[in-house]
């Protein structure tokens, strides 16, 4: 069975910082893609960073310099570390990891992440 299982969310204050972990088991996670997305309330989920089995990452042109995503490979774990964050940061982060073999997606439940300005 698959689980993606998303912590670290919180309350933090406009220019803090937070980081996001995602553990994952019942995928081979060091082949996954794996990913972070947020949906705020009344908006399209949407990405915010991606980092393949090699390391290439990609982001959210708004997140760019801000956002840090990595991977722990031993541990089946990927991190989102946000700094600077400003208040339409806050949304529902979700995990997302991606066969790119098999193409099959799978979701986590997401962590809530409050930013007070």
């Amino acid at each position: 069975q698959v689980q993606l299982v998303e912590s670290g969310g919180g309350l933090v204050q406009a220019g803090g910082s937070l980081r996001l972990s995602c553990a994952a088991s019942g995928i081979i996670f060091s082949i996954n893609t794996m990913g972070w997305y947020r949906q705020a309330p009344g908006e399209q989920r949407e990405l915010v960073a991606t980092i393949t089995r090699s390391g290439t990452t990609n982001y959210a042109d708004s997140v760019k310099g801000r956002f840090t995503i990595s991977r722990d490979n031993a541990k089946n774990t990927v991190y989102l570390q946000m700094n600077s964050l400003k208040p339409e940061a806050a949304a529902v982060y979700y995990c997302k990891s991606t066969n790119p073999y098999l193409g099959t997606d799978y979701w986590g439940r997401g962590t809530q992440v409050t930013v007070s300005s």
